[in-house]
């Protein structure tokens, strides 16, 4: 069996790639840059773009397991490959597949619910990893500064991977949509702190105003409209994000990781 992992060198695409080759997987793994993938010893890179379908054939080769993300680019603009890219997935012979999904789906979903691949969907409240965001503000002023202060059920990005993987290598997946948060509801303020305790160090939270918060993305060059998108997620987000399900463990079998494993697994970053 191999399985090629697109997205292979993001955030659950490494953790996906290293849990597969722990489980004795061929893996094979997609990426538009080979020479700066880094993954580990006896992983296959294939050298392919989802926005671009044709590059994808040779990497699909042999392959009877597939994980897709939605978006493409240094842009995340969302997919609009879906129908060659599942098109070319059945005439490989892939046989299961995985996919990442944001809330807004994309041509991927739309195409894999109107084919007859075996598909899993997973689809995920705020990364822990997400947190990597106030490194420099950490590492600089000891402050991490947030508009809003609403608990959200964040998850580890080894669990979205773990259940990804077993979407891809065992029975009785295909067909189910996967909610997936962690095992507790924090706000961003007790995340920092948490933070803290693994560093070493007081970190301040700061709550911005939504003026403030406007005024230090226009600085860093974002867009009005994700500006404002920030803004409603900030100050009025959805209910779904601080509910904590057990989707993680249903699948995996055992209880989804910490907030407080995850800030000790990526101290160092925080550190000066």
């Amino acid at each position: 069996m191999t399985i090629l992992v697109t997205g292979a060198t993001g955030t659950v695409g490494r953790q996906m790639v290293a849990q597969l080759v722990e489980r004795g997987a061929r893996v094979r793994a997609l990426t538009r840059n080979p020479a700066a993938a880094g993954l580990p010893a006896g992983v296959e890179v294939a050298c392919g773009d989802l926005a671009v379908p044709e590059t994808l054939a040779p990497a699909l080769e042999g392959v009877t397991g597939l994980h897709l993300i939605t978006f493409g680019g240094d842009d995340y603009a969302p997919l609009r490959t879906g129908p060659e890219l599942v098109e070319l997935a059945a005439k490989a012979g892939v046989t299961r597949v995985s996919v990442l999904s944001s809330w807004d789906e994309t041509s991927v979903e739309e195409a894999l619910r109107a084919g007859e691949l075996g598909w899993t969907q997973l689809r995920c409240v705020e990364f822990m990893a997400n947190a990597l965001d106030w490194v420099a503000s950490v590492r600089e002023e000891g402050v991490v500064r947030v508009l809003g202060n609403h608990p959200g059920a964040v998850v580890h990005e080894a669990d979205i991977a773990a259940v990804a993987v077993a979407a891809l290598v065992e029975d009785g997946h295909a067909g189910q949509a996967y909610a997936l948060t962690g095992p507790e509801a924090l706000t961003p303020a007790e995340r920092v702190r948490l933070i803290g305790e693994a560093v070493g160090r007081e970190i301040r939270f700061e709550e911005l105003s939504e003026e403030g918060y406007r005024a230090s993305m226009r600085a860093a060059g974002v867009s009005e409209e994700l500006i404002e998108f920030g803004v409603g997620l900030g100050v009025d987000p959805p209910e779904v994000g601080s509910v904590v399900l057990p989707t993680v463990e249903q699948v995996t079998g055992r209880p989804g990781r910490t907030f407080a494993r995850w800030a000790a697994e990526n101290a160092a970053a925080f550190r000066n």
